[in-house]
């Protein structure tokens, strides 16, 4: 294993540290526990909480500031954050209107934020994203997976929150976003988690992991290597797929967000042609692509490979994706 690692047990610390010493004027680290909060926090709106396992970055850290997050709370690597950190948290915020929890569907987050839930005094709410149209039930999940829909959850959910909507209306918004969005990944490589020093998974050079999670499960299966468009238009055909199974209604003026994700460790010119592939395949469909995302959001670790997400878009989700954002790793319209 090569990375630039002092010791794995304080990864998660100076990493945090280095975040913090790169965007002062954005944001504040606090340890024992670990959070992240906004350096100026407006304690009036409804302020917006993400966290989970370190790895995904820049998800949900490098997300906060004006038009997304007030807080985030990293676990250690792939490791759920505890409901200390988000008691702490909210505790050290303050909010007079109440807290909107945006928690992935992993067993590990949603039954530590749901223990936070029950333990705060603060008005809270939740949305649980399940955008990963790979599986259906997994070892990590009960439903589908939160994955890489959850920035898009978290950027119209936050630009809502800052025009002054209420807990209620933030958590309807953001229930209406996630289930408008669909995600599925292939990898073409494992990730190493530090602390284990080896691969999380075996996969040969001419293989691919169709559907993997952003922790190295399973997907749905194993297959050879092919041409992009081909993979391309399988993953395109698995979101439609759950698109159906979501009763999302689909028609020829329809318009779409498009979120390409790299892993990691997949080159910026891979995931332009990826995008190229997919706008192929919508334009052959008839279909429109409104918005667009190309990058690196929601990785793992230093896994190659890609996802894509549709997120069919209406007036709202536009108005509030369009909106002004200044995070470390979003920013536009300031």
């Amino acid at each position: 294993m090569k990375k630039f690692i002092n010791h794995a047990d304080d990864f998660l610390e100076q990493s945090l540290s280095g975040l913090q010493s790169a965007h002062p004027e954005l944001l504040q680290v606090h340890k024992d526990p670990f959070f992240v909060t906004r350096k100026n926090i407006n304690p009036h709106k409804v302020q917006i909480i993400s966290g989970g396992g370190s790895g995904h970055e820049p998800l949900h850290t490098g997300f906060i500031g004006h038009g997304m997050l007030d807080i985030a709370c990293p676990g250690h690597i792939f490791t759920s954050p505890t409901p200390d950190q988000m008691i702490a948290a909210i505790d050290y915020c303050q909010p007079k209107n109440g807290v909107l929890m945006i928690v992935k569907n992993y067993s590990g987050d949603v039954m530590n934020f749901e223990m936070a839930s029950e333990m705060i005094d603060t008005k809270n709410a939740t949305i649980l994203t399940n955008d990963d149209a790979a599986v259906i039930n997994s070892s990590y999940t009960e439903g589908k997976r939160g994955v890489a829909g959850t920035l898009i959850v978290e950027k119209v959910v936050g630009s809502l929150a800052e025009s002054g909507a209420s807990l209620e209306e933030c958590q309807q918004f953001g229930l209406h976003a996630n289930n408008l969005c669909s995600s599925i990944g292939v990898a073409l490589t494992s990730c190493t988690i530090p602390a284990a020093g080896k691969p999380t998974f075996d996969i040969e050079n001419d293989q691919i992991e169709f559907g993997v999670g952003i922790h190295g499960e399973p997907g749905r299966r194993r297959e050879a290597i092919r041409e992009a468009n081909l993979i391309v238009s399988d993953m395109v055909e698995a979101i439609f797929q759950d698109f159906r199974e979501r009763d999302v209604k689909i028609g020829g003026n329809s318009e779409f967000l498009v979120v390409v994700n790299g892993f990691g460790a997949t080159p910026l010119s891979e995931l332009y042609l990826i995008f190229n592939s997919v706008t192929n395949i919508l334009n052959e469909k008839q279909l429109n692509i409104g918005r667009s995302l190309v990058g690196n959001f929601t990785t793992a670790l230093d896994m190659a490979g890609a996802s894509v997400t549709l997120c069919l878009l209406d007036d709202a989700i536009r108005k509030h994706w369009d909106s002004s954002v200044y995070t470390p790793s979003l920013r536009w319209g300031i």
